[in-house]
């Protein structure tokens, strides 16, 4: 158990929650969140759809207003936590204050891949992660603009559906041979690409972005490696993130693509973990190291530490699940679907209701769903029962799933 102040450095999902979850197990001493951002801590996953599109201020994409954090007596800190005194067990802060701990949780998160082409540092050239990104391009994109995004992932597909709806028109520039690819299965990203080509969204796959044209001042284009140029007033980029570790890795940390923790999600330090974007842990479930990037994971990883603070220490072995709304359609991912070897479609592509149940070695391993809730709800339940059933059940929409359960 943990004794005196919990500092967390990091007030996104995963920061918010252990503070949260600290209050709930009983966690009587001083608990304090280091929030680098302008704002209370909030949620980011609106930020490229709903909040983007228009909707609500910024109050509705907090987790809790001001006086929660009073009345659960949570120290939130407007400060950069920049060093780690592992010896003494003082986080110093960018104001040049320092805080002693009894135990030190990284939440720090992960930041955009910067892209590293000519003209990349123009005004017009925007990323999409913080409040103050999103309200940036929110402020900025209106009916008739012409917009390239980079990088065909999550991120840059929900921008590009948000800013096709909302009348911009719109080029995808994507490297790999189809949308998502390194997310979701063949299926899924081609269902993607057609709903996306057929609301006017042109997509360039195969292709990279060589150079963002100006004229002194603004985005006038985007030159790609086949020759061609797309013009543009503006540019989004989503080429991934990095994770930061900087902080851990200071103060003699083990990092490599990650914090490296271990299946309670513990650094090298006794004193000190790591958990969401940042954390690479150790997973029984999945029999090596992953670094996952979800709400779902931050929120679990929260919990979990939590737990073992205040005495109920366990092995982490939350089940990983994703989403992302693009235009009018939800993909919903349960599990993980790397290193699959085959994949059975259940549902109707053409009433775009349809999952992709992906199987490795015959087992099931996730299941990634198109406007079809129930089948990620099942994905989710049974892949939590370490259970499976044959490909040929799957595809069978007779075959009852919920009796697969009983």
């Amino acid at each position: 158990m943990a004794q005196g102040t919990v500092l967390i450095a990091g007030a996104g999902h995963a920061g918010f929650q252990i503070a949260a979850s600290l209050r709930q197990h009983g966690y009587g001493e001083r608990v304090c969140l280091i929030n680098d951002e302008a704002h209370l801590p909030y949620q980011r996953p609106p930020l490229s759809k709903a909040y983007l599109k228009g909707a609500g201020a910024p109050d509705s994409l907090m987790f809790r207003p001001d006086k929660f954090y009073r009345e659960q007596n949570i120290e939130l800190i407007a400060d950069r936590a920049v060093s780690i005194d592992r010896g003494a067990r003082k986080l110093l802060l960018a104001s040049g204050a320092s805080l002693e701990y009894g135990h030190l949780v990284l939440a720090t998160g992960a930041r955009n891949r910067l892209l590293d082409i000519p003209n990349a540092n123009l005004e017009d050239v925007r990323y999409l992660r913080t409040l103050d990104e999103s309200e940036a391009l929110r402020q900025q994109i209106s009916s008739g603009q012409r917009v390239v995004v980079i990088g065909a992932g999550f991120i840059g597909l929900e921008f590009a559906a948000t800013a096709r709806a909302k009348g911009l028109e719109v080029d995808v520039v994507e490297l790999g041979a189809r949308v998502m690819a390194r997310a979701v299965t063949a299926e899924i990203s081609e269902f993607f690409q057609a709903r996306h080509t057929a609301a006017g969204i042109r997509i360039h796959l195969g292709v990279q972005a060589t150079s963002i044209e100006s004229d002194g001042t603004h985005v006038t284009g985007v030159s790609l490696s086949d020759g061609r140029h797309i013009p543009a007033d503006l540019v989004v980029v989503g080429v991934g993130v990095l994770p930061n570790v900087e902080l851990a890795s200071e103060a003699g940390l083990p990092v490599a693509a990650g914090i490296i923790v271990d299946e309670q999600l513990l650094t090298s330090d006794p004193d000190i973990s790591a958990i969401g974007d940042c954390a690479l842990f150790e997973s029984p479930r999945f029999g090596g190291s992953l670094r996952l990037e979800s709400v779902q994971n931050a929120t679990d990883h929260a919990r979990c530490v939590a737990a073992r603070l205040t005495g109920d220490a366990r092995t982490y072995d939350g089940q990983p699940w994703f989403w992302s709304d693009q235009g009018e359609d939800k993909l919903q991912i349960a599990g993980l679907t790397t290193g699959y070897d085959r994949v059975v479609v259940r549902g109707d592509r053409a009433q775009r209701s349809f999952s992709a149940f992906c199987y490795k070695a015959g087992q099931l391993v996730g299941v990634e769903s198109i406007n079809r809730g129930s089948d990620h709800v099942f994905g989710r339940k049974i892949l939590g029962l370490n259970r499976s059933i044959e490909p040929e059940q799957a595809a069978d929409l007779s075959f009852d799933l919920k009796a697969a359960l009983a």
